[in-house]
């Protein structure tokens, strides 16, 4: 293994693949899953700010929810991608703070996004007639603002934490993005009060949304169940279904790294769970959310005939 010790403030990041004809053949499969998750991600962003169909509360956050998996994806594969490539496996001190801020606020930010969702299906499915009084746009943006709002605050505090303590040995990070807990295992200062925190605050932004999804979906399944019509409880089965999936691919992987004892995992351990949260999930939410809804179909559909007849 090449030495990585330097005096510089700068960061390494050693990658997710090894530099080898099996990492070549790996990393070819990311590529495609990176366009995808590019494509995919920014035709819902779009689909649902064009079309007027789709400009209700269950849209609003679903194109909030593709616009933080466009820029979390953008934040970790492209550096990647270019240290295996070309070989620039160096990240700047600032680069590697910025790296960590985006990646923190849209880690939190779409966990709270997930439980508004949630909430959203629960009201809709259980509570019908009081959908549009308690799903209004104001609710709707409120929602989305506290989202995006307690994810940038609590992504302030860490990364602020992350680059004022003190790296003394190698600056080889061990993972293809700034990921904190893999940088902690660099710092020469104690910080076992620090992941302690962090266990914290994996419960409020992790545990917390994930129990209240649980709780909201146990509803919605009782109350799918107990429907006279197989036609509604077929489309709520569906729509629950694929909330689930997504909340599964999201939850899982986060609670397994944060909430795993440290000795425990080991750095190739954590970067394949990290694949799962920060490449996997976003190509499969624009997936599970357009090919498994006829009312995104349709508004694609609408869309394409309209820049069709404009051509033409």
């Amino acid at each position: 293994m090449e030495n990585y010790n330097q005096t510089s403030t700068d960061f390494i990041l050693l990658g997710l693949f090894p530099p080898s004809s099996l990492g070549l053949f790996l990393f070819t499969l990311i590529i495609p899953a990176f366009l995808m998750a590019l494509t995919g991600n920014l035709s819902m962003v779009l689909l649902i700010l064009l079309d007027a169909q789709l400009h209700t509360p269950m849209y609003f956050l679903l194109s909030q929810l593709s616009l933080m998996d466009l820029i979390y994806i953008c934040t970790t594969v492209p550096k990647m991608a270019s240290g295996f490539l070309f070989g620039n496996k160096s990240i700047s001190f600032i680069g590697c703070g910025v790296q960590c801020f985006f990646f923190v606020t849209l880690a939190g930010s779409e966990g709270l996004l997930l439980m508004s969702m949630s909430y959203d299906r629960y009201v809709a499915i259980c509570f019908p007639l009081h959908y549009p009084i308690r799903m209004n746009r104001r609710v709707c943006v409120l929602m989305i603002l506290g989202s995006w709002s307690m994810g940038v605050v609590n992504s302030c505090a860490h990364t602020v934490y992350v680059l004022h303590i003190p790296y003394c040995r190698s600056r080889a990070i061990d993972h293809f993005f700034c990921d904190i807990p893999a940088m902690l295992t660099l710092a020469c200062r104690d910080t076992r009060v620090y992941e302690y925190i962090v266990f914290f605050n994996t419960f409020i932004f992790v545990l917390f949304p994930f129990i209240i999804i649980l709780a909201s979906y146990g509803k919605v399944l009782l109350a799918v169940y107990r429907m006279s019509s197989q036609e509604g409880r077929k489309k709520a089965y569906s729509t629950c279904s694929a909330h689930l999936t997504v909340v599964t691919f999201y939850y899982v992987p986060f609670a397994y790294i944060f909430l795993h004892p440290k000795s425990l995992r080991s750095p190739a351990e954590e970067k394949l769970v990290a694949v799962f949260y920060t490449i996997l999930t976003p190509v499969l939410n624009p997936v599970i959310y357009s090919l498994r809804n006829k009312e995104v179909l349709g508004a694609l559909r609408r869309v394409a005939g309209k820049f069709c007849s404009k051509a033409l």
